[in-house]
């Protein structure tokens, strides 16, 4: 890996990693999807969220780029394609936005995701 794009790619990951922070600090108190829709607050989370995980999906994108496709293809246990998917949903397709989605990324994928995410940049500070 280039010195630059190890940068690069290490300064995304931080990234991600603070939105996956983030995203897990917001959800705390959402036990359903329907706290993301009863009033202003959830439905702010919810824009909010939503955003972190297009940025998330972007990262991950750029870091695919950057390492001409090799490096999350070491983390198989995350679904990439997925991950960087949500990003393409969400941007595109925005009034079709799913609190239920976005519910069930932030109960059953958040954690995961940062836990991998903290791997790779331990393994990438190492090379």
């Amino acid at each position: 890996m280039l010195s630059d794009n190890k940068k690069m790619i290490s300064s995304t990951l931080e990234d991600v990693k603070f939105s996956l922070e983030l995203i897990k600090r917001r959800c705390k108190e959402i036990t359903s999807c329907d706290d993301f829709l009863k009033d202003d607050e959830g439905l702010e989370k919810l824009d909010s969220i939503s955003m972190r995980l297009i940025a998330i999906g972007e990262g991950f994108k750029n870091i695919d780029k950057l390492s001409q496709n090799k490096l999350l293809k070491n983390y198989p246990t995350i679904p990439w394609k997925q991950v960087k998917g949500i990003r393409d949903i969400l941007s595109h397709h925005y009034f079709d936005l799913d609190a239920e989605i976005i519910f069930e990324i932030c109960k059953n994928n958040i954690e995961e995701l940062l836990h991998v995410t903290k791997q790779i940049i331990f393994d990438v500070g190492e090379r």
